[in-house]
């Protein structure tokens, strides 16, 4: 065989197996395209990210002497007016001398609302994911989600402990519902906040609705997701109360001690009561905003605050 043949044939070799390359890393190609979506920000934000503590003044130090100018605001109008409003020292008093008490309804009150959350949070992801997918769906489900939110909460409920009692499920329900329009809107936002060119190179590259949809589509909408938590996670807490105020028969929980206590005109017992709820949605807004640093690192917006 001629010199001139072999290089023909190593020629024909290569060629065959440069055509067969983008069978074998379609895969690779896909995860190179999604990591282009936005997670090969990671890497930018790990050599940004500063070294920021808690304990700097910045940070606490504006916090503190709100709650101090609140506090001053608030002892001088309930001096001439504890009829109205009690003292900071009174209600102090009485969350002091009952604590099993307030930390007991306290968690009644919030395992309604996060069970709430999680199931308003799961029916409202799934719909959000079957909406974005299909366009005839999407308009036979949208406006009844639109309906189901402009309708009262407050009117529901009373419907609701007539038809399942004063047990946890009208308040399960009451809580699912406060909860999911919101989680359902930015959802669907987030995930079609896909840029077209990304979703022309998964196209390119022959991907799936689901490689799309895991790959592309549920990455872009996590911004979204955790600013609906940021706002459904205090809406819970209203939902359990709202739900509380509506049963009249139920035993535990922090509505129902507002309301025995407002028609016993124990103010310091109702506005303990408000002090545990305010501090439960703090609490909670906290903690997700701290998961949100963690798992959105490689997000613009994380990588705005840090400067």
């Amino acid at each position: 065989m001629t010199s001139h043949a072999v290089r023909n044939d190593a020629a024909k070799s290569d060629a065959a197996k440069n055509a067969a390359l983008p069978l074998d890393t379609t895969d690779t190609a896909l995860a190179t395209a999604s990591i282009a979506a936005g997670t090969v920000v990671a890497t930018s934000a790990r050599r940004r990210t500063p070294s920021r503590s808690v304990l700097r003044p910045t940070i606490w130090l504006p916090v503190v002497v709100a709650l101090l100018v609140a506090g001053v605001l608030w002892e001088l109008i309930a001096i001439n007016n504890t009829y109205l409003l009690p003292r900071l020292g009174m209600i102090g008093q009485a969350i002091v001398t009952q604590p099993a008490f307030y930390l007991e309804n306290a968690w009644v009150t919030l395992s309604e609302a996060l069970i709430g959350l999680v199931i308003g949070f799961v029916a409202a992801f799934v719909v959000a994911v079957i909406v974005t997918e299909s366009g005839i769906l999407r308009r036979a489900i949208m406006p009844l989600a639109v309906v189901l939110n402009v309708t009262p909460v407050v009117a529901i409920a009373p419907a609701l402990v007539v038809a399942f009692g004063f047990g946890p499920a009208p308040k399960l329900i009451v809580t699912a519902l406060i909860t999911f329009f919101p989680i359902l809107m930015n959802v669907i936002t987030g995930l079609n906040s896909v840029s077209p060119p990304i979703l022309q190179v998964f196209a390119t590259l022959r991907a799936s609705r689901l490689e799309v949809l895991t790959r592309l589509r549920l990455p872009s909408s996590l911004p979204f997701v955790f600013a609906a938590l940021k706002v459904v996670f205090p809406l819970s807490i209203v939902g359990a109360v709202v739900a509380e105020f509506s049963a009249p028969g139920a035993a535990k929980g922090l509505g129902t001690v507002i309301s025995v206590a407002s028609s016993n005109s124990r103010l310091a017992v109702v506005y303990a009561a408000i002090l545990c709820l305010a501090i439960m949605g703090a609490v909670l807004l906290f903690l997700v905003t701290l998961l949100e640093k963690r798992v959105l690192r490689w997000h613009e917006s994380q990588l705005l605050k840090r400067g």
